[in-house]
């Protein structure tokens, strides 16, 4: 049946309280009611699956952890289990000195001995009665009259109070008295004021005291008007009762028309003392008033509601489990999302909120005033309640640069320039339009690395800086201004596509130095558009952050740029990564020309340029003699390819000099074995040596490994002399797969023509032990030589 055109043939509007002089609107809340904890009777009365004892046991304890002092158990005559709750709260000792346990029950005799029988032996109890007053109870439900009504009201509160005296005579339970006047917010509240006056008279023990107070619960039963209406209905009760100052007036509003939170606050501004509740508003139908929400509602105006929420999560996961109910995700305070924002205006205010709020607290620090909490969109700090930052600004297709900056900066620590933060925010938004999704924390630090070669690992780009050096070269032009910058170099290694190559460049600072070296070397040629940096951390584990923003050369008209983020310990390394970077993104995967040294004689590259390239490709730290050594065979090499060589060419002509790597040689120690001699000063070398095919026994002295072994081979020598002019050895290798690389330059003396001919070579050799490596780089200097052995 569709909504009628004029629903005022059905349904009549709530009747306005002629309340002359009313002073609710006028007044603040300026502390915290009593709390009163109803999630274990009127909560759970209202669940599907009502809670075990065990539920019910953990939710109490969590009530008491947070504070609550008072706390509606049960409805002990409904149910066994009810009744049998209550008898273990009170049997297991758990109910704290300073918490009242309080119990429902109707006007009916037997309810009301069964529910006072539940609490007998409990320290202090609050016995709770109701009856229904409004007209459509009293006429259609009960068929009673207002005096009807009354009396049945006095006639059960003289029981109450013959019952719960003897109780207390008997076990020396404390009692106290709450008395509601069912469904109140539609009763007629002169009748609501006279049948309250009449309990209390029976009852008969009000006082000012806070034990002795009697409480009068004003429920919103069914809502029925706006929250101003209940407030003004509480006014009225507040003003026309009697003997206030005995009375505790107790709020119980529902959320029909959903403004329970209001009604409890308007009706607390109208006098109330007291509000009952549940925490994030479960209750029949659509819920009792959300205890939560009107406790952080008073902690959000600097005033702490004496109820503690510090681990809201914790107490989320607690009631849901209980309650089987989930929380959801607007629910405020408690909700997943409420301290989420996807719009970019509200992220861009609530980023620049954070950066304005961390300037005043310092300057509020420094002169001992208040840190007061100013943020846009956020009328609490999510901390307070043990929620952190990380939900603050989620992103999707609606979300703007701002949002997306800021969570970079809390998850990785780099503020990024704007253009930057506009060249990211691009790609972000590609992902969330493509994928139509909410795009996650995980997915903006991971795109943010892939996109900047930002963190190592598989995110590292094609270029990679391992180390360098910086040196200043003072001007060549002898008449240049005092003052002026002096030239800079840069001399670094620096991984191309997996290959250490040794790159020089020159310029004015080390980031246009380090470009040089990229277009001399592998012709990247850019120009740098931007630089920013700031400080990352603090104290001695402080590092620099750079950004670099990357053109092509010439004109500035391209739009066309790339950025780069590099972090160092040093400024000037944070620098050159971030170039690293930006170039890495620039050159996609275009081919790379391989890199060479212009090494013919009188040309740029030197013996170290060249050394570098060894100890790089092949991890062998040559000997100064070595290295100038092949130096001059690589520049004789040279002098055919104009003077140029790849670093491909350099490594194969080292090996092809040297034979080192060869697994086939002419000469090769079958088998040997080292002794020491003369009581361990000398050593004694025997073994059987290989030449071209042939087996040869050989056997020498020595005063060590080196010269036992050249002094066997020696005699064997067709002609000449040998000697040992250097030795040098280092590791390879990790772990397991360690071995000795050994070096020999091996002198051959022979005498031509009555004149004493001396030439000399290096052998290099591996192996995973020491002796054996020095023995095989011997027989590889001698082989380099082109010796004959003689049997």
């Amino acid at each position: 049946m569709p909504m009628l055109a004029d629903p005022s043939q059905r349904y009549k509007p709530y009747t306005p309280l002629q309340l002359e002089n009313r002073q609710w609107p006028s007044k603040i809340l300026s502390k915290p009611p009593i709390w009163l904890s109803t999630d274990l009777r009127d909560g759970n009365q209202a669940l599907a699956n009502p809670m075990t004892i065990e539920q019910k046991t953990i939710f109490f304890q969590t009530l008491v952890k947070c504070g609550f002092k008072e706390i509606e158990v049960a409805y002990p005559a409904a149910s066994d289990t009810d009744f049998g709750f209550v008898r273990l709260l009170i049997g297991k000792n758990l109910i704290p000195d300073d918490v009242w346990v309080q119990v429902l029950t109707p006007a009916r005799e037997d309810l009301i001995r069964r529910t006072i029988e539940s609490v007998s032996g409990c320290k202090k109890a609050i016995l709770h009665m109701y009856n229904a007053t409004c007209p459509t109870f009293r006429q259609v439900v009960f068929r009673n009259s207002r005096e009807e009504t009354v009396e049945l009201a006095i006639k059960h509160t003289k029981l109450v109070r013959q019952l719960t005296d003897e109780c207390t005579a008997q076990f020396g339970t404390q009692f106290r008295y709450e008395y509601s006047p069912e469904t109140f917010s539609q009763t007629e509240p002169d009748f609501a004021v006279q049948i309250c006056d009449a309990v209390k008279t029976a009852w008969g023990r009000a006082g000012p005291a806070h034990d002795d107070r009697i409480i009068f619960n004003l429920p919103a039963t069914v809502e029925i008007g706006p929250p101003n209406h209940y407030a003004d209905l509480v006014e009225h009760f507040c003003s026309k009762i009697s003997e206030r100052e005995n009375i505790f007036i107790s709020l119980h509003p529902h959320n029909d028309r959903g403004t329970g939170i209001a009604a409890a606050e308007l009706a607390q501004l109208a006098g109330a003392d007291r509000v009952e509740g549940c925490l994030f508003g479960n209750g029949e139908r659509t819920g009792n008033v959300d205890l939560v929400n009107l406790a952080l509602n008073l902690y959000t105006q600097g005033i702490h509601p004496e109820v503690d929420f510090s681990d809201i999560d914790a107490i989320i996961d607690i009631v849901t489990k209980c309650n089987d109910i989930p929380i959801h995700p607007r629910h405020p305070y408690a909700g997943e999302l409420v301290f989420t924002a996807f719009s970019g205006s509200h992220q861009d205010a609530i980023k620049k909120g954070f950066e304005a709020q961390a300037i005043r607290w310092k300057e509020a620090e420094s002169i001992g005033e208040k840190k007061i909490w100013d943020i846009p969109y956020l009328p609490i700090d999510p901390a307070d309640i043990g929620c952190s930052y990380e939900a603050v600004i989620r992103v999707n297709s609606q979300s703007g640069k701002g949002g997306i900056a800021y969570l970079v900066k809390q998850h990785l620590g780099l503020d990024m320039p704007r253009r930057m933060q506009i060249a990211f925010y691009l790609v972000i938004q590609a992902i969330a339009d493509l994928e139509a999704r909410e795009v996650t924390i995980e997915d903006i630090t991971s795109t943010f690395r892939k996109a900047y070669h930002y963190g190592g690992g598989s995110y590292q780009g094609r270029l990679v800086l391992k180390s360098f050096r910086l040196m200043s070269e003072p001007s060549a032009d002898p008449d240049t201004n005092e003052g002026e910058e002096e030239r800079r170099m840069f001399d670094g290694s620096i991984y191309v596509d997996g290959t250490l190559r040794i790159l020089r460049g020159e310029g004015n600072g080390p980031l246009s130095a380090l470009l040089n070296a990229l277009k001399t070397h592998l012709r990247i040629d850019y120009s740098i558009k931007s630089y920013s940096e700031h400080t990352l951390g603090e104290g001695q584990t402080a590092k620099a952050a750079s950004y670099v923003e990357l053109v092509p050369p010439g004109p500035r008209s391209t739009s066309e740029s790339w950025w780069g983020v590099g972090v160092d310990s040093d400024i000037a390394g944070s620098g050159l990564r971030a170039v690293l970077s930006a170039v890495n993104s620039a050159i996609g995967d275009r081919a790379l020309p391989e890199l060479k040294l212009s090494v013919g004689f009188g040309t740029s590259s030197g013996q170290s340029d060249v050394a570098s390239v060894i100890v790089n490709s092949l991890h062998l730290e040559l000997p100064r003699r070595l290295q100038a050594s092949f130096f001059e065979v690589v520049q004789r090499t040279a002098e055919t390819s104009d003077g140029e060589m790849t670093y491909t060419d350099v490594v194969e002509l080292f090996k092809e000099t040297y034979k080192y790597g060869d697994p086939v040689g002419r000469y090769s120690i079958q088998t040997f074995k080292m002794d020491n001699v003369e009581n361990g000063t000398r050593k004694a070398f025997s073994g059987v040596l290989e030449v071209e095919g042939k087996q040869i026994p050989i056997s020498g002295e020595g005063n060590g490994p080196l010269s036992a072994f050249l002094s066997a081979i020696h005699s064997h020598v067709e002609k000449g002399t040998l000697s040992i002019r250097e030795y040098s050895e280092h590791a390879i290798g990790e772990g397991t797969e360690v071995k000795a690389v050994s070096y020999v330059e091996l002198v051959h003396e022979v005498e031509v023509e009555r004149k004493t001919k001396k030439v000399s070579t290096w052998g290099i050799a591996a192996d995973t032990d020491i002796t054996g490596s020095g023995l095989m780089a011997v027989l590889a200097a001698a082989e380099n030589l082109g010796l004959k052995f003689n049997a």
